[in-house]
């Protein structure tokens, strides 16, 4: 799949199911206590290093971005669908949110004090990955921090057609193990310091894992 169409397929589905998705997704009061401490900490952590602000990568309809914001974060978030953006402006007109992607984003080098990356990345394809984590490494200024959080397993593949009230949709999912996604953010230059795995369970369906990791304040030595 070229980066073109799954950027189209992806943008088309969370268009179609927006409005539905907003009502069913937990805002992050909701969410269980270890996701709420991971976003704490990497408030806590961005916070501290005083880089600049958070992007959030992928936001949708800005809940987590608010909830950032809430936190004493400066965050703004950006999203493939325009709908998604739509709502997420209407619903916290303070924020700024704007249409973009990943893959090449509109923000200026060493820009950002943050990168948070919420469940946004299982449907880029693999290949992929580097493109992005590339361009979250060139928009973190040194001593910046970045939070991932998605599903992983063991190289699954996965195609949904249906979702969020049976709206038609093209989702490819694509679950990688937590050692790969480890290592494609060392190859991109981020430093990994958190691993959090949260297996299937309390109203969990997959395997969630979140890492934190940050840009070197200067480059790492390598290794003999």
């Amino acid at each position: 799949m070229t980066e073109l169409s799954y950027l189209a397929a992806i943008r088309e589905s969370y268009d179609t199911v927006a409005a539905d998705y907003v009502a069913r997704v937990k805002s992050p009061t909701e969410l269980d206590p270890l996701s709420r401490a991971m976003l704490a900490a990497f408030a806590e952590l961005v916070q501290a290093a005083d880089r600049g602000p958070v992007a959030d990568l992928g936001c949708g309809p800005g809940k987590v971005t608010a909830h950032l914001a809430g936190l004493g974060v400066p965050a703004f978030g950006i999203d493939v669908s325009p709908k998604m953006i739509e709502l997420a402006q209407a619903a916290y007109p303070a924020l700024r949110f704007t249409v973009g992607s990943m893959t090449a984003l509109e923000i200026g080098t060493e820009e950002l004090g943050g990168v948070l990356a919420y469940y946004s990345t299982h449907h880029t394809p693999p290949e992929l990955l580097p493109v992005v984590f590339a361009e979250f490494h060139r928009t973190l200024a040194p001593g910046g921090h970045l939070l991932l959080v998605g599903y992983v397993g063991s190289g699954e593949h996965l195609r949904l057609t249906q979702a969020y009230g049976n709206h038609p949709v093209s989702f490819e999912s694509y679950l990688l193990p937590t050692d790969r996604i480890a290592e494609l953010l060392g190859h991109a230059g981020l430093v990994v310091t958190a691993r959090l795995v949260q297996e299937p369970g309390e109203g969990m369906k997959r395997t969630i894992a979140s890492f934190l990791a940050h840009k070197p304040e200067s480059p790492e030595p390598e290794s003999r």
